[in-house]
C-alpha cells in the first residue's frame, strides 16, 4: 500500500499507525518529527505531477484543506482519492477510522481509543464563556458555523459568538469583534500564527488565550492531549 497525504493531521495519524505506507506528504506535514517522505507542495497548491509520479494507491484529502480541481486532476490520472469531511469531534473519530482502514490498518490504534475515551470523559466547566476566535488577520476572519474547532471549544465550555453565522469563516472587522465584548478572545497559532506580540494588542481590555492550533484544529493523535492542553490555556486566560 502506498499513500500520499495532503492533510497534516492525517499524515501524522497514518505515519504513526501504519509506518511505511506514506510515500508523500505536503510541506506543512510537520508531524511526526523526522518524517522522511517525498514532499509534494502545499495543501492548496500540491504538485499534481509529482504525486502522480509516486504512483500511490490512494491520496488522502480533506474537503476544507484541499482544492477540488487538484483532486479531480488526481482522479483523472487514475489515482484513488479519499476525501474526509470533519465538522465535529465525533466525525473526526469516524473519519480517522475510515482513513486508517483504507491505508491498511487492521485494528483501531491505541491512540485512537485513548482519544475517544478522553473526549468522552471531558466535562466542560460549569461557567461557560463566550468567545471570538480569529483564524486570520489582514483581513480578520473568525470561526463561524459548523467547524471542528468550534465543536472542540464548545466541548470545553467555550461558545464562540459567530456559530450561527451564514459563513463558516466569516470576515468580520476587528471593530465589530471588539464591540461584541466576548468573555474571551481565542488566538490559535495556526493557520495564522498569533503570538503574544501579534494579536492581543488588537483587543485591549479583553482576556486573550493563546492556544495551540494543532490541538484546536488537527484531528489525529493530537486529540489525546487536546482537552488538557487547550483547557489549561483557556482557564489561564479567564483567571
Amino acid at each position: 500500500m502506498r499513500a500520499v497525504s495532503l492533510v497534516p493531521s492525517l499524515t501524522e495519524a497514518v505515519a504513526r499507525t501504519v509506518p511505511g505506507v506514506l510515500a508523500g506528504a505536503t510541506d506543512w506535514c510537520t508531524h511526526p518529527a523526522g518524517l522522511d517522505v517525498v514532499r509534494v507542495g502545499g495543501t492548496k497548491n500540491p504538485d499534481v505531477a509529482r504525486i502522480v509520479s509516486l504512483a500511490p494507491d490512494l491520496v488522502i484529502a480533506n474537503e476544507e484543506e484541499n482544492r477540488v480541481p487538484d483532486l479531480d486532476a488526481l482522479r483523472a490520472a487514475g489515482i484513488g482519492v479519499l476525501v474526509t469531511r470533519v465538522r465535529t469531534v465525533g466525525q473526526a473519530f469516524e473519519e480517522l477510522a475510515r482513513v486508517l482502514a483504507a491505508c491498511g490498518a487492521r485494528t483501531r490504534p491505541r491512540w485512537l481509543e485513548e482519544a475517544e475515551a478522553v473526549w468522552s470523559a471531558a466535562e466542560p466547566p460549569g461557567d461557560r464563556a463566550t468567545a471570538v476566535v480569529p483564524v486570520w488577520r489582514r483581513p480578520w476572519m473568525v470561526l463561524g458555523r459548523d467547524t471542528f474547532a468550534g465543536d472542540v471549544l464548545a466541548r470545553l465550555g467555550v461558545d464562540h459568538l459567530y456559530t450561527r453565522h451564514a459563513d463558516r469563516y466569516p470576515r468580520v472587522p476587528v471593530e465589530e469583534l471588539r464591540a461584541a465584548r466576548p468573555d474571551l478572545v481565542v488566538l490559535p497559532d495556526e493557520p495564522y500564527r498569533f503570538t503574544a506580540a501579534d494579536g492581543p494588542e488588537a483587543f485591549p481590555g479583553l482576556p486573550c488565550a493563546l492556544v495551540s492550533g494543532r490541538h484546536l484544529t488537527w484531528y489525529g493523535p493530537s486529540l489525546v492531549r487536546a482537552p488538557r492542553v487547550l483547557g489549561r490555556a483557556l482557564r489561564a486566560a479567564r483567571r
